[in-house]
């Protein structure tokens, strides 16, 4: 099976690491992946995206015209690429920026919070983790133990004191899914 994911914000959102994030999970459960960055002229508050391929085969291009998922982080990239969600396809928008509805009815949508969630944790940086978290909870596309161990991983030195913080991120909206699901 091959998902293709296409993450889209604001530089400075942090939309490459919701990519590396993803892929690196994806590698180690053993899958295929591709990732893609594509940056804007501006390094904070220019355009950023990103692709992601998961597969359990070979992968014969990183490019992905039609996602199965997208991560809309911000108006602008909810503009841009809704069109292009592949049928049945899963629509996830940052709620706290985005307050049109999708005009696609073929699609599922899922609002997030995410800055509200993050700045509940404790900051609004770590928006994109509250994000990648409801991601990999609705679609089940990699585990958080993955992501959890990238993180890890990643974050080494100085920056291992963020990983709390952000293991925190990666489960919230989950946890207040199933506290919305329950009611």
């Amino acid at each position: 099976m091959t998902q293709k994911v296409l993450m889209a914000g604001f530089g400075g959102q942090g939309v490459m690491l919701m990519g590396e994030l993803l892929a690196y999970a994806a590698m180690l459960e053993g899958k295929q992946v591709t990732y893609m960055p594509s940056y804007g002229p501006e390094m904070r508050g220019g355009t950023a995206n990103c692709s992601v391929v998961i597969s359990d085969e070979e992968i014969s291009s990183p490019i992905v015209t039609e996602p199965a998922i997208l991560i809309a982080m911000n108006e602008p990239s909810m503009e841009k690429f809704e069109k292009s969600i592949a049928p049945s396809g899963m629509l996830f928008i940052n709620r706290s920026l985005i307050r049109r509805t999708p005009l696609r009815q073929d699609i599922k949508c899922f609002p997030v919070e995410c800055n509200e969630l993050a700045r509940a944790i404790l900051s609004e940086k770590i928006a994109n983790i509250v994000m990648l978290g409801a991601v990999i909870c609705a679609s089940g596309i990699v585990s958080g133990e993955s992501v959890g161990e990238v993180m890890r991983r990643k974050f080494v030195g100085k920056k291992s004191k963020f990983i709390p913080m952000n293991m925190k991120a990666l489960t919230v909206w989950s946890d207040h899914y199933e506290d919305e699901k329950r009611q």
